[in-house]
């Protein structure tokens, strides 16, 4: 064999190496041991909640986050803060409007590694109906077979349609929004 065949030989075996998909691995949410919370500001005063029901499907893979995906689906009825006038406002047509748009949605197109275990999921976040292209920023922590990501994303509630008539602007209740993860997944066998 002549050196330009070997050569060529060559340069096709690396392109099909390089043509290989990465897959990422799946992940299985533990609902027991994961929060998805929220912050805001309601007359000046603080208040956190978290909501009770979600699930979803994550393929990522450390060494290859481009590969990865998520969907994150959030039941909105189950927003709850220890508020029961709050608690009761919420799912109804001024704010969640959960009858018409009883799901969020959260889906990762892909990951990006930011150095150390930080890293970032590029994707889309979807509230009553209204869909924004949002970074979620978050640490992972891998130990053996389960995985810990925690992260935080300020969100502006308007841009979401959430706060309607006296509630639309930030004169009772800001604006400004605090969405923070704690998600346990246990990598799939």
């Amino acid at each position: 064999m002549t050196f330009l065949k070997k050569a060529s030989v060559m340069a096709l075996a690396l392109g099909s190496l390089a043509a290989t998909p990465v897959f990422a691995s799946d992940w299985t949410v533990d609902p027991a041991h994961s929060k998805i919370g929220f912050s805001g500001v309601q007359t000046g005063n603080p208040f956190s909640g978290h909501f009770g029901k979600f699930d979803g499907t994550i393929s990522f893979d450390p060494a290859h986050p481009e590969a990865g995906h998520a969907k994150i689906n959030i039941d909105i009825a189950s927003a709850a803060t220890g508020d029961a006038q709050r608690d009761g406002a919420m799912p109804g047509s001024d704010w969640f409007n959960a009858s018409k748009f009883p799901q969020a949605t959260f889906e990762a197109k892909s990951f990006k590694a930011k150095g150390g275990n930080a890293y970032e999921a590029v994707g889309t976040l979807t509230i009553k109906g209204v869909s924004q292209a949002e970074t979620l920023p978050f640490t992972l922590d891998i130990t053996n077979n389960t995985a810990h990501a925690k992260g935080h994303l300020d969100l502006v509630r308007s841009a979401f349609g959430v706060g309607q008539g006296p509630w639309a602007t930030g004169q009772w209740v800001a604006l400004q929004v605090g969405v923070d993860i704690d998600i346990v997944a246990d990598k799939k066998s």
